[in-house]
């Protein structure tokens, strides 16, 4: 059973699919009126669907002309890297969101299957246990140790 967030997520998908350029813009507004839908839903899709973990970067005009842009991240950008790290680098982490991120790494051939076996083992939960008591100090060492790890994979991207 297709949810309205997956037909909304497919129908901007091909939209970026069909475009010559390397995105495409998209007006909340027309995209919630075909929809039949809140402006909040296409929110949420995009907050959840398309983010920079999954592959993409949205930007956003706001006003009477205002758009949204969203871009399908190139693996081998230099800026889109340093934002990667740049977001390892910052105070949250989660870890769901750094296996999207390997996965789709490992899918768009930046890495190998090897690789994203091994970075995932780092955010095995049970590894830090032993000697590591609280769920803030787990994930502390597991994005430290993930960002040295995905430095070192990718440093020849930037």
């Amino acid at each position: 059973m297709v949810t309205l967030s997956d037909a909304i997520e497919d129908y901007i998908k091909k939209l970026l699919s069909l475009s010559s350029r390397l995105y495409v813009d998209i007006r909340r507004r027309e995209l919630a009126q075909k929809f039949s839908c809140a402006p909040s839903q296409i929110n949420y899709v995009l907050e959840r669907r398309f983010s920079m973990e999954r592959g993409y970067l949205i930007e956003s005009k706001r006003g009477g002309r205002g758009y949204i842009r969203i871009y399908r991240i190139n693996p081998r950008q230099k800026q889109a890297w340093k934002a990667l790290i740049d977001y390892l680098s910052g105070d949250e982490f989660e870890p769901d969101k750094a296996l999207q991120f390997i996965k789709r790494s490992f899918e768009e051939k930046i890495i190998s299957r090897r690789e994203g076996r091994m970075l995932q083992a780092l955010l095995n939960d049970d590894l830090y246990t032993v000697q590591v008591s609280s769920e803030a100090k787990v994930r502390s060492l597991q994005k430290k140790i993930l960002k040295a790890a995905v430095e070192e994979i990718l440093k020849s991207s930037y």
